[in-house]
């Protein structure tokens, strides 16, 4: 029974941040992933919510595509997310036997972790048939017809998410979203997001 089939999620990017931070708090052992080089457009949710809201002031409906414009594969997502929190992945082995191993930490000295230890493997039952390889939105019309542009990029997005399921846990997490969301403009006063 795998602990990544306890929530049922099968979006891949909060699955990997909820069970980074469930490895280190000694809540999971591994993480259980599909298909490593699905690329996927990934952005920060209130982004997009700002964007549904100004498609909303416009005086005739339109479609407009929401996103980056910008692709990563779930590998990288993983890597960025492991080494953020502390640990360097490995990668050993092809296809549906490769793992990712720890190669190195830079944790506090309380963690059961070690160096070796198998965290990440591949479950064919998260192979999806129909999914689609490659997603990459085009938002040209959005910045044109709304003046609406992503922040946050790929790489804050990532820290963003670590750092809120490292805390959701009760671990001390690197902290930088702070700086993110202030750097961007966003102001979580009232959970509301401002353009600064």
């Amino acid at each position: 029974n795998h602990e990544s089939h306890r929530r049922g999620e099968t979006f891949a990017t909060r699955k990997i941040t909820r069970a980074l931070a469930d490895i280190l708090a000694g809540n999971q052992k591994k993480l259980f992933l599909g298909n490593l080089e699905a690329k996927r457009d990934w952005g920060y949710a209130p982004e997009y919510v700002e964007a549904m809201w100004l498609m909303l002031q416009q005086e005739t409906p339109d479609d407009y595509v929401i996103g980056t414009g910008d692709s990563h594969t779930i590998r990288e997502f993983v890597e960025l997310s492991f080494n953020y929190a502390g640990i360097e992945v490995e990668w050993v082995g092809k296809g549906i036997e490769e793992k990712g191993a720890i190669k190195s930490l830079n944790l506090p000295t309380t963690s059961a972790l070690n160096v070796g230890d198998t965290i990440i493997e591949i479950d064919s039952r998260y192979f999806r048939p129909t999914e689609v390889g490659f997603l990459k939105a085009d938002p040209k019309k959005a910045f044109v017809k709304l003046g609406w542009q992503t922040r946050v990029t790929f790489k804050e997005l990532v820290k963003i998410m670590v750092d809120c399921d490292m805390e959701s846990v009760g671990l001390n997490s690197p902290k930088e979203s702070k700086n993110i969301h202030s750097k961007n403009g966003i102001n979580w006063t009232n959970n509301l997001m401002k353009r600064g």
